[in-house]
């Protein structure tokens, strides 16, 4: 199993699509030194101005990705969303290269199939996930939304109506409704850990923990 990245390990990007050009975008402002590849010359002209190393190439061929150095990097991100066929050789190139990790955007479950076949350790589906977390949001009381695997989930979220003005003892959520009240945040304060004597107010905003049915259950709470 190969090792976990560097933290500040320099990272290539190939593909400046919506994805590509975001997830380049805010590696950038974490710090970390990106080199991004894409193909489109308009693309490449418009990511010039926002990052520093971008380079105009066909990532499909393996030789070009050499020239870049792309062999150098222990870490790709494979942002390129409108051809299976671009995806995949891509992939295979960098596998081919010796890229310890690899996070490449899947377009279907057949796609991300042959993307983890090949060699991706980490397959995205950035659509299908985002569609997913809007349908979780749209109710109103949660905020944020987060999944993890094994249908466990964080969520942020306002306080239903029997928590407002008790603590978290006197509300009982863990023993009622299955989930953890992990954290509260009062406006204009910092965010505190939650404790059995942490009184929760209706202006607060709840960091919950659980499954995600019954987080949907207590979300669902007048």
């Amino acid at each position: 199993m190969a090792d976990r990245p560097a933290h500040n390990a320099p990272v290539l990007v190939i593909g400046l699509g919506r994805f590509g050009s975001a997830t380049a975008e805010q590696l950038v402002k974490q710090g970390r030194e990106v080199l991004a590849i894409e193909r489109d010359p308009t693309l490449v002209q418009k990511a010039s101005g926002i990052l520093t190393h971008v380079v105009q190439a066909d990532a499909t061929n393996i030789d070009a990705l050499k020239q870049l150095g792309a062999q150098d990097f222990s870490s790709a991100v494979v942002g390129v969303g409108t051809s299976i066929e671009s995806s995949v050789l891509i992939t295979v190139n960098l596998v081919d290269l010796g890229i310890e990790h690899l996070w490449v955007k899947a377009i279907t479950s057949a796609h991300g199939k042959i993307l983890t076949r090949i060699g991706a350790n980490h397959v995205i589906y950035p659509e299908a996930d985002a569609g997913r977390r809007a349908a979780h949001l749209v109710g109103g009381r949660m905020l944020d939304f987060i999944e993890f695997d094994d249908d466990f989930a964080i969520v942020k979220m306002y306080p239903p109506r029997e928590t407002q003005g008790f603590t978290l003892g006197e509300s009982n959520v863990r023993s009622k409704y299955g989930v953890t009240v992990v954290g509260v945040k009062s406006p204009g304060e910092d965010f505190t850990y939650a404790r059995a004597d942490t009184r929760v107010s209706s202006r607060d905003m709840l960091i919950v923990s659980g499954h995600v049915d019954l987080l949907e259950r207590f979300a669902a709470r007048p």
